[in-house]
């Protein structure tokens, strides 16, 4: 059976959830909700191998809520039936909202906890009694350790982004948190890779599991549209310019290497006169989700993020990625141009490539195993270098209805005038 033709009405959902998933007009369940929601409605544990997107949150989000009612228990204060740990507030957040949205016709609590922000309201949280804890590991131990929160009650734990956790060296925190909770609970671990150290952290979370891995029918990086430009970096913000008026409609998400060369793209596209926001760690987290719901919401159309923030950003409507700076970790990339093709949709994406990141780009191609095809026209174009990775972009199809996949003539954007940004400057954006 097709899991696309699986409907959220014939896999067991109570009622309430039910109404909530059609106030939220959600009909046919994701491959990854189609094959998790009936084993963890039969109390198994999980290991899920499924990319960001994928819909992992109601996978598990839906059957924890219907446990929960299922099982009316008093709420004790400080003491969470459910806890679901994962790496970034911005995803802690997402969650959250996720259970408030799905539990909309429920009487559930639920409470996010992450740092950066004051504890007070989180604690306050916990002592009146919350049903459901969705936390990052820092503030979760910070808070169990001055007591505000205990672990005894746990009947229902997640591990989402377990691959996430480890990079930003979080396993520690993990594995204490794991020791801390009951051994007679649910667990399901969400991962998209699946190294030694993953499976090495399952085993000891979970018991006798069922493993689902989503592959996509299409793997993300062939159902987006991607595109190299060749440019020297002191030209990077005057291609950039180009790009945007090649592609004046649409979020855009741009992701620079470090958190100065994101705070520089932003300030020199404002000394231009076009706004945009960055969200990176040394930003406080207060203007973190305030630069993020501008950018949900459109108010702000251009996000300039770094590889860690923008982990756990699922926005939908990203018309168009912009690799700024090639990442430092080549796997990465395919992380980021999927934030485009989001629910089996199609994207576009734009790398800029200078002199230094060749060797990088050389990496990506041999990872997503194709040759990324590259925009020789525009007018700040550096050749291409002389292999067989230079696919270039003239001759292939405009993607997306005509709107242009590559630059057209010498990348103005209708007649003789040069495209906006296209004067000298020396500037260095990284």
């Amino acid at each position: 059976m097709n899991s696309s033709t699986v409907t959220f009405e014939s896999l067991g959902l109570i009622e309430p959830l039910q109404r909530a998933l059609k106030d939220r007009k959600y009909i046919n369940a994701s491959p990854i909700q189609a094959q998790a929601i009936p084993l963890l409605l039969e109390g198994r544990d999980v290991m899920g191998c499924a990319q960001t997107g994928t819909g992992k949150t109601a996978a598990f989000a839906l059957p924890i809520l219907q446990h929960l009612v299922n099982r009316p228990k008093t709420r004790n204060p400080r003491r969470p039936r459910a806890l679901i740990l994962t790496p970034t507030r911005e995803l802690a957040v997402q969650i959250d909202e996720s259970f408030g949205a799905y539990g909309a016709h429920l009487h559930m609590r639920h409470t996010v906890i992450y740092g950066g922000v004051g504890q007070h309201p989180q604690v306050r949280g916990l002592t009146q009694g919350t049903d459901i804890v969705i936390a990052t590991p820092g503030r979760l131990l910070d808070l169990e350790q001055q007591g505000h929160v205990r672990f005894s009650e746990v009947e229902f734990f997640v591990l989402d982004e377990a691959d996430r956790m480890l990079d930003m060296g979080f396993a520690p925190d993990v594995k204490r948190i794991i020791a801390k909770i009951p051994l007679n609970r649910q667990s399901l671990l969400f991962s998209a890779t699946m190294p030694n150290a993953i499976i090495d952290i399952a085993n000891s979370l979970l018991r006798n599991p069922v493993r689902i891995d989503i592959t996509p029918e299409t793997p993300t990086a062939e159902r987006i549209e991607q595109r190299i430009c060749h440019v020297a970096r002191e030209n990077k913000i005057n291609l950039l310019h180009h790009v945007l008026n090649q592609h004046p409609e649409g979020l855009v998400l741009l992701f620079a290497r470090t958190k100065h060369g994101a705070d520089k793209v932003v300030k020199m596209l404002a000394r231009d006169g076009v706004r945009s926001e960055a969200i990176h760690g040394n930003k406080s987290q207060n203007a973190r989700q305030r630069a993020l719901e501008g950018f949900r919401n459109g108010r702000v159309r251009i996000l300039v993020a770094t590889d860690i923030a923008a982990r756990g950003i699922d926005v939908k409507g990203i018309e168009l990625v912009i690799n700024y700076d090639l990442p430092d970790e080549p796997e990465s990339y395919v992380h980021r141009i999927g934030r485009t093709a989001r629910a089996g949709k199609s994207g576009l994406a734009y790398s800029f490539c200078d002199h230094e990141e060749r060797s990088t780009l050389r990496v990506i191609q041999k990872i997503i195993r194709m040759a990324i095809p590259v925009v020789a026209d525009h007018p700040f174009a550096l050749p291409a270098p002389d292999d067989r990775s230079a696919a270039p972009a003239a001759h292939r199809p405009a993607p997306r209805g005509g709107r242009g996949g590559r630059f057209s003539g010498r990348g103005s954007s209708g007649g003789g005038d040069a495209p906006r940004g296209h004067r000298p400057r020396s500037l260095h954006t990284r």
